[in-house]
């Protein structure tokens, strides 16, 4: 436990000490024992970050005279009238009300994507689903952008998703234990940056650093060389074509008898089913290194060589969440699995595999796994919903029918959208069919701080304050900290925390008693904080609530310990089953080869993508775009903040290409080029990068939506938006997931006048702060 008088704020990607400034403005610096701190969001109290926030309750122009459902097309050009608190209360109040009398809740979609805040309590995600239930239910969303596909299709292979990242084998134990760390898609620092929740120490390129002064190996199995912290030997492999590796790797340890007989037998079901498929018996082509050579690009020898290495090494082999967000996504993970069977190091110190590392600081922590502070959200009566990538899907086809994990699905007439804590035009693909679906909900909703191109869109926003505005509870699980979060200062302008803009709606319907149970904010933080300080009782010894308040920070290191991944699965598989069907990892999965999926087998299958460099299509759209995560914001939050914006050129978000392709369009570094396919244009500024492979590009996500026309056709994009671009299609029939990273486009220098981007202009209507 710490005892030291600091006042704290947390954000996803950092712990902040709160300093007091001139004329009592409040600064933000990195907490002092942070070894590796993030920039990101140490300008937040700027001026140029304030002169982006929703000050007042706006109402789209066309929506507010003409009523529900009036002038869709308009949405995200149209003008906004400012009104007070009361009257934007009674007009949200009865819309709602409206919406629920004609259609009943099933027309109301609760949209929210969990990372709009950082606190316990003031949690955009949590206040909107307790207000929605609290109002009799609403369609709701499951899974995530980030890892949908894994969602579903681990809990066949091995167990939840959710669960197994939090038992990641641990830096320490990899760094003692592990000679060969295998990294396909890479181990990229930037996505290290983050933990949901909120960072306290930065650990990874420490501990990455740490295993190779130590002499242990990395292979970094991607596009881009420098998907790495340090040194590595980089093995390049054409985008969306890592199963058919992984697939030859196996052939390799099978054919050569280097795999773990003993381990599948004993843990695993189905090698008969692998074994079969990987000698070609069920369809006369063997998954031989030569086979993957022609499609992966990675010549047959070195497949070979990688395969004994790892047969001969303590190999940990890890898969970014970037190789499941791609066509028939859940084949990458179901891959990487049968393949860490087949060396049969799983459960062992520094073998197995991971879904995690180097895509939060906390996968690989061995900070304890506690349940932090919970504010309840009660129960949702609707039984409807959407895997979380099919809103599109579901606002231009109501009634259409979906399948999701084995049972058929339909979706539902949505006619009144409320969003809280996320950016859908940041987070979806193919932004102008999204563009085309938010144009037929009668009304949209916002709770935003700043004037994103989802407020610019919505029919109604209303302004909220941001974390640095409000007291809460800051946790993360595996970061080791429990954080008394200081408001650094008042509320900007008229702007209100969720809880506060829901208790004002609720009094409106006479529900505010049932919302809040009579408790304030503040009553809130106490009981919420005095469960969690019973129920770790046994233990931590956690400070009464006001002392914890005074010391600012609590250190739960006390419950740090080593871990293994499935250990105690390894050491027993009787007395510690896994929760699959058969309790062991099911490389053949009898459940999911009965739902007769064609795009989702029974096993690790290489099925083409939708779209890759060995389709029919690359012959009009010859280089795959690949969207990563930026270093300079956490997907598109504080876009428009310095730090960020340090980041482009020319205003644009750079597009990363090699020489030889750049020289092949007669196009130079720094020049604005036009990036489309079939689906949409942006426009992008040339980075050219020695270290990617050629025929493909790099455009980082989150550059803030910045249409040329709202209400056009396929119109040009002009800041460098990638999701213009993304193909809007399931995964599989089973999950229903992104395919973000199944994309081909072409590149050319931008002809004629660049216009301007205007992504970060205030809507019309709405004055300067």
């Amino acid at each position: 436990m710490e005892d030291q008088r600091l006042a704290f704020t947390l954000g996803h990607w950092g712990l902040h000490e709160v300093q007091s400034g001139p004329q009592g403005l409040a600064t933000l610096r990195p907490w002092r024992s942070d070894p590796d701190p993030s920039e990101i969001g140490l300008d937040q109290l700027s001026a140029e970050v304030d002169r982006l926030r929703v000050l007042r309750p706006a109402f789209r122009k066309g929506w507010l005279t003409g009523g529900p459902g009036n002038s869709g097309i308009d949405r995200g050009s149209d003008r906004f009238v400012e009104l007070p608190w009361d009257e934007a209360f009674d007009i949200v109040a009865n819309e709602l009300n409206r919406v629920v009398q004609l259609y009943g809740n099933t027309a109301i979609y609760g949209g929210s994507y969990g990372w709009g805040s950082a606190g316990r309590f003031h949690h955009a995600q949590s206040q909107i689903h307790r207000f929605l239930n609290v109002l009799g239910g609403y369609v709701k969303s499951r899974d995530s952008y980030s890892y949908g596909c894994g969602s579903v299709i681990m809990p066949h292979i091995v167990g939840p998703m959710e669960s197994l990242l939090e038992q990641h084998t641990d830096w320490e134990t990899l760094a003692r234990h592990t000679t060969l760390f295998v990294a396909f898609g890479g181990l990229p620092l930037r996505n290290t940056q983050m933990s949901p929740g909120g960072t306290s120490q930065h650990r990874v390129k420490d501990a990455i650093a740490s295993m190779r002064a130590m002499g242990k190996k990395f292979i970094n199995v991607s596009p881009l060389k420098n998907d790495i912290s340090g040194a590595a030997e980089w093995v390049p492999i054409r985008p969306g074509t890592d199963v058919a590796l992984m697939l030859a790797l196996a052939f390799v340890l099978l054919s050569e008898n280097l795999h773990d007989e003993e381990f599948l037998q004993r843990y695993c079901v189905g090698a008969t089913e692998v074994k079969s498929y990987l000698l070609g018996h069920k369809d006369g082509c063997p998954k031989s290194p030569a086979w993957a050579e022609a499609i992966t690009g990675i010549p047959a020898d070195r497949v070979v060589a990688l395969a004994r290495d790892m047969a001969g090494s303590v190999t940990m082999v890890n898969a970014s969440w970037s190789l499941q967000r791609q066509s028939h996504g859940e084949q990458s993970y179901w891959a990487l699995v049968t393949l860490a069977s087949m060396l049969g190091q799983i459960g062992l110190p520094g073998g197995g595999f991971g879904f995690g590392y180097g895509t939060l600081n906390s996968v690989g922590s061995s900070e304890a796994k506690l349940s932090g502070p919970r504010f309840p959200q009660g129960n949702n009566p609707i039984k409807e919903f959407i895997p979380v990538a099919r809103v599109a899907d579901m606002l231009l086809t109501p009634g259409g029918k979906f399948t999701y994990d084995g049972s058929v699905y339909t979706y539902p007439d949505i006619k009144l959208i409320y969003w809280a804590g996320g950016n859908p035009f940041h987070h979806h693909q193919d932004l102008n069919r999204l563009r085309r679906a938010w144009q037929n909900p009668e009304t949209i909703i916002v709770n935003e701080p700043y004037w994103t191109a989802t407020a610019k869109a919505a029919d109604i926003v209303l302004p909220t304050s941001t974390y640095l505005e409000r007291n809460d509870l800051g946790y993360a699980s595996r970061e080791g900290h429990l954080v008394a979060v200081s408001k650094c200062r008042e509320p900007l302008a008229d702007s209100k925390s969720d809880f506060d803009i829901f208790t004002g709606i609720a009094d409106r319907l006479q529900l505010a008693q049932e919302f809040t149970l009579g408790k304030s904010a503040d009553d809130w933080l106490l009981d919420m904080y005095e469960q969690f300080r019973r129920t770790l009782s046994s233990e931590v010894d956690l400070p009464k609530y006001d002392d914890f308040l005074r010391i600012g920070r609590v250190e739960l290191s006390g419950q740090r310990k080593s871990a293994t991944l499935l250990a105690k699965f390894r050491e027993d598989p009787e007395r510690n089953q896994l929760s699959t069907p058969s309790g062991r990892i099911e490389l053949f999965s009898s459940k999911v080869h009965g739902f007769d999926l064609h795009d989702c087998p029974g096993q690790a299958t290489w099925l083409e993508p939708h779209e890759w460099l060995g389709s029919d299509m690359a012959q009009q759209f010859p280089l795959h775009l690949l969207s990563q995560e930026p270093r300079r914001r956490l997907h598109s939050q504080l876009d428009h903040s310095a730090y960020s914006r340090a980041g482009k050129i020319k205003d644009r978000e750079p597009i990363l290409m090699n020489p030889n392709d750049a020289k092949a369009r007669g196009i130079d570094d720094g020049d604005i080029v036009r990036v489309f396919n079939e689906r949409g244009a942006c426009l992008a500024a040339l980075q050219v990068v020695p270290d990617l492979m050629q025929k493909v590009v790099i455009l980082r996500t989150g550059a803030w939506f910045d249409p040329v026309d709202w209400g056009g056709a396929d119109v040009l994009e002009k800041h460098g938006n990638p999701n213009v671009l993304t193909l809007d299609k399931p995964a599989s029939g089973l999950s229903q997931a992104t395919i973000a990273q199944t994309c081909l486009v072409e590149v050319e220098r931008f002809a004629g006048e660049v216009p301007p981007v205007t992504a970060f202009d205030l809507p019309d209507g709405i004055a300067k702060a």
